[in-house]
């Protein structure tokens, strides 16, 4: 088996890697290391490597650092993608904790050796670049608008001060005392919705933000996005809110919309960033949509 691993060059776990993972990965398979060296080097690696005959291409770093290997490989012109895999080592791992994928280099070699690949659903977004050009996006956990493009921003600035959770309690704070609600307006089949929002998240996996149950009760593989939408509310509400959804619960208040849906259609009259596990990928108007079972992933 042929198994290329792209290698977040800035991870603070590399050496780890380089140490517990990366030799017996080696030792038992025809394994090639890329290691980025640059900002969006790991999209541009995972096309170049999707067209090269590996039976796996293995992300290890953070949320973004997947981000970018799954567009890298969708936008290759390989007629069979490899199969996707994950070595979390970033600071939140949200999509590798909806999966129970963990760093240990024994369930690793278990999965890879079992082949134990499924199915899973990807969202994507149609979106405009700075220069107002169409593009197309990919995410495997979430993208979101409002607050999160801001907390992204913050977190790369802040990121190497505090450690994970630290970092992002203090990029979340800070910008809700910045961030000025955004007036949007949603539109899909059978739901429709219009009103300032401080947060809008559209999830196929069950949290984002390390940790930030959004859609608890989402799956992988169910060809659903889960839409999670606040409202405009003051700081202690807000603060009791990110406490509830930490602990895995849904919101029961109206300034809180849940719902599924397949597509929806995002607009706003200001301009309006979008992120997708952790990087920023354009701006509205934006189509987001599910793409059900689209590549073959790596679980446990």
């Amino acid at each position: 088996m042929r198994i290329a691993i792209i290698l977040n060059g800035i991870s603070r776990r590399k050496r780890f890697f380089a140490s517990h993972i990366y030799p017996p990965l080696k030792t038992r398979f025809d394994t090639s290391l890329f290691e980025t060296t640059y900002a969006g080097h790991a999209k541009e690696l995972a096309q170049q490597v999707a067209n090269q005959n590996f039976d796996v291409i293995l992300s290890a770093g953070g949320d973004g650092t997947l981000n970018q290997v799954l567009n890298g490989m969708l936008l290759s012109s390989a007629k069979k993608l490899p199969i996707l895999g994950l070595i979390p080592l970033g600071s939140a791992n949200d999509f590798a904790r909806s999966e129970g994928i963990t760093a240990s280099v024994d369930q690793l070699l278990e999965i890879i050796n079992n082949k134990s690949a499924q199915s899973i659903d990807i969202g994507e977004v149609t979106c405009r670049d700075k220069n107002s050009k169409t593009i197309a996006r990919y995410f495997i956990n979430a993208c979101s608008l409002g607050m999160g493009p801001l907390v992204v921003e913050r977190l790369e600035k802040n990121r190497k001060k505090f450690g994970p959770s630290l970092s992002y309690l203090s990029a979340i704070l800070t910008t809700f005392f910045t961030h000025k609600p955004q007036p949007i307006k949603c539109k899909a089949d059978s739901w429709e919705w219009e009103g300032r929002a401080r947060v809008a998240a559209f999830a196929n996996g069950i949290s984002f933000g390390n940790g930030i149950y959004i859609a608890p009760d989402a799956k992988q593989n169910d060809g659903k996005l889960n839409s999670f939408i606040a409202h405009d509310v003051p700081l202690w509400r807000f603060l009791i809110y990110l406490q509830t959804i930490k602990m895995k619960k849904k919101i029961k208040n109206p300034q809180i919309k849940y719902n599924l849906l397949d597509k929806v259609e995002i607009t706003s009259a200001e301009l309006c960033c979008l992120e997708a596990e952790g990087e920023i990928i354009g701006y509205l108007p934006a189509i987001v949509e599910i793409k059900p079972k689209a590549i073959q992933f790596l679980v446990p």
